[in-house]
């Protein structure tokens, strides 16, 4: 049997409509995702953790743009101890046993680059006796994406949770999810 965590990547206030980088649907997403954690099908996952990646910038220098290109530079978003930066109302805190917080002065989109009590997500999960993870939040086409595949490169069984997962451009979330596939990610 596996040890699995689930992850919920940057479900956070910015990346909600409202908010300085909004997803379309963020805000259903993160209300799909707090109901998928009160399901049976939560339950049944028996996951042995639970734990989520926030987007934490301080100055990640270029990342940061007042004319953004929406590939490598945005506009300004999740700003340490702000608002933006805070997870969703619908999100409940309670059942999150660790936050990974990454890209205080670089852009880092994988949870993989995230610390939290200076400990790096990969090391954390190791050190649970983690051995495979779900993967669900925003943004399907980079955070989400850049996690999962970072889980694989560093030997997790990944699934994704497609369906709690929202993209900055439709078009390109469905290219990064076939991308997971590809790479030996499951999606559910």
């Amino acid at each position: 049997m596996s040890n699995r965590a689930l992850i919920l990547v940057d479900v956070q206030n910015d990346f909600c409509p409202g908010g300085s980088l909004a997803t379309e649907r963020g805000s259903e997403v993160a209300a799909e995702i707090a109901s998928f954690m009160e399901s049976d099908v939560f339950r049944l996952n028996n996951y042995s953790h639970v734990v989520a990646t926030q987007d934490w910038h301080i100055d990640p220098g270029s990342h940061f743009s007042d004319e953004p290109d929406f590939v490598d530079s945005w506009p300004v978003h999740c700003k340490a101890n702000t608002n933006g930066a805070a997870m969703h109302e619908k999100i409940d805190l309670e059942k999150i046993e660790a936050f990974f917080r990454k890209g205080e002065y670089e852009a880092a989109y994988s949870g993989f680059e995230g610390k939290a009590d200076g400990v790096l997500l990969a090391e954390w999960l190791r050190h649970n006796d983690i051995d495979s993870i779900d993967v669900c939040g925003i943004a399907t086409d980079h955070c989400v994406r850049a996690t999962a595949l970072d889980g694989l490169k560093v030997g997790f069984k990944v699934r994704v949770l497609s369906g709690l997962c929202a993209a900055v451009d439709n078009a390109r979330g469905d290219r990064a999810l076939n991308e997971m596939d590809e790479a030996g990610a499951d999606l559910i």
